[in-house]
């Protein structure tokens, strides 16, 4: 991929795609195509089909999507399956027809049986059941990562799918009606602090345990992934489909209690407790990531749990 390659960042504004656009600004990319949703529409075929035949982008990064915690997923089941579905059959025929040279369809690690085997390895896709709540979303975020191999095998394209674990990092989503669990930490315990607060019930009992990574890291194997013309190896089962975490993982009561310490930092005056909600769903019991396709070409996460979460909560001071 040169410096002066066409690239296509789909979901140039979320949370993935701005950290993609920021570290390929920095390592000097120069013709990189962005569209907001106001100027193309995923979901509509005809528009997809007529930008990718006006740009002609060789390179693409699919990070669009529509995105959202337990309560979110619960809540419009219909239209995380729907719209996830769209954005990708949409974005990967296109990139067919108009002869893309290689495409990063990033998925996420709820694709994976609740009930799977730790650390999760990329064969374990399809073994078993999905946990229920994130169901149509994962359903959705399958079916693309198949269009991807597929696709592979019967046009010899060259579409790589990528399963992110949990993410954060500038640009997140902090709307506590919409947001991942981390975000919704720093969120209420923020809340918490200007009101004076003295608790914060969260849902579930704290057990599950969950891993994370920044977004700028993601970014960086993302590139990475590109760039290499042997991650793609077809001839392995798991071949176009590649995990990208930390690989390390800690309980949602462990973190919440590092969010807290990080917005309560200089205050040991005062704090809040934390109450946990057990009527409320945890959750898949645990998420972890094998990372070993991804360790084997190099890629190492450079900024750890507490320092990122001090730069998200930096973010989120910043918003408007």
């Amino acid at each position: 991929m040169n410096k002066d390659a066409k690239i296509f960042i789909a979901g140039h504004r979320g949370l993935v795609g701005s950290a993609i656009t920021r570290y390929l600004q920095s390592e000097s990319y120069s013709n990189l195509i962005t569209r907001t949703h106001d100027e193309l529409d995923l979901l509509n075929q005809q528009a997809v089909d007529d930008f990718f035949e006006k740009e002609k982008p060789e390179y693409v990064f699919l990070a669009a999507a529509k995105v959202g915690g337990i309560g979110a997923n619960s809540t419009y089941p219909a239209d995380f399956i729907y719209q996830n579905t769209m954005i990708g059959f949409n974005a990967i025929h296109a990139s067919y027809k108009n002869g893309v040279k290689k495409l990063i369809n990033l998925g996420s690690s709820c694709i994976y049986p609740k009930l799977a085997p730790q650390p999760l390895k990329e064969e374990y896709l399809l073994s078993n059941l999905l946990e229920p709540t994130n169901e149509a979303y994962a359903v959705a975020k399958i079916s693309v990562i198949k269009l991807c191999t597929y696709y592979n095998r019967q046009y010899g394209t060259n579409y790589l799918s990528v399963m992110p674990t949990n993410l954060y990092g500038p640009g997140d989503n902090y709307d506590p009606a919409g947001s991942h669990v981390l975000p919704a930490l720093i969120r209420k315990f923020h809340e918490a602090k200007v009101s004076g607060s003295d608790k914060v019930i969260l849902w579930g009992d704290g057990t599950p345990r969950r891993e994370f990574l920044f977004s700028s890291d993601l970014a960086q194997a993302l590139v990475l992934l590109m760039q290499n013309n042997n991650a793609c190896d077809l001839t392995n089962p798991a071949g176009d489909f590649v995990n990208v975490g930390s690989g390390k993982d800690l309980t949602i009561r462990e973190l919440a209690e590092k969010v807290r310490d990080v917005v309560y930092e200089g205050m040991s005056d005062r704090t809040c407790r934390i109450e946990w909600d057990a009527s409320k769903p945890n959750g898949t019991p645990q998420k972890l990531l094998d990372i070993s396709r991804i360790s084997a070409l190099g890629f190492s996460p450079k900024i750890e749990l507490t320092e990122g979460i001090e730069l998200a909560y930096k973010d989120f001071l910043l918003m408007p």
